[in-house]
């Protein structure tokens, strides 16, 4: 099955000449769910995960399935204000604006393997955010997998110059 033909996509949102790759049909498919989890999986399979952190709000489903699947821990990487223990922020830059991400200061012990989750990569500035969060309680980033690359914004690139290896499943031109 093509991953590809279950993505929607929503012209002109959030703003004009803007097309959304909104991953909830795929999500609502159990088969192209199933596909899309085990490619992860065996992405990483062999990597000795231990903890998978899932970028709010659509990496949390896709990386809760991901870390079960592998045995591993899952961290919420989650928008300013939403975790309830002491935590580290830092501000980030989107396609759209300005953000700030937080993680649980004790979300993993130093040198723990984590793998980052999200659902898309774009410019790449949430998935460094999160880069920076987690190593700053000492993970050692053995990854970021995403179900979609918008290749033309560069993210996955800048991903790879900060020394992350980069998964996708698909990838569509343009944005």
């Amino acid at each position: 099955m093509s991953l590809t033909e279950r993505i929607r996509t929503i012209p002109d949102y959030p703003k004009p000449g803007v097309m959304f790759r909104d991953i909830t049909t795929l999500l609502g498919d159990p088969a192209a769910l199933t596909q899309a989890v085990n490619a992860i999986v065996a992405a990483y399979r062999n990597q000795q995960i231990s903890k998978v952190a899932g970028i709010e709000a659509r990496g949390f489903i896709i990386g809760g399935a991901v870390a079960t699947a592998l045995g591993a821990g899952f961290i919420p990487v989650r928008k300013k204000g939403k975790l309830p223990h002491r935590t580290h922020a830092v501000e980030y830059t989107l396609e759209y604006g300005v953000d700030e991400l937080e993680i649980h200061c004790d979300a993993c012990e130093a040198g723990e393997r984590v793998l980052i989750i999200d659902d898309l990569i774009a410019t790449g500035g949430t998935a460094l955010a999160a880069v920076e969060l987690l190593k700053r309680i000492g993970a050692d980033i053995v990854g970021a997998a995403f179900v979609i690359d918008l290749p033309d914004l560069g993210g996955a690139d800048r991903l790879r110059a900060a020394g992350v290896l980069v998964t996708s499943l698909v990838a569509f031109e343009g944005h």
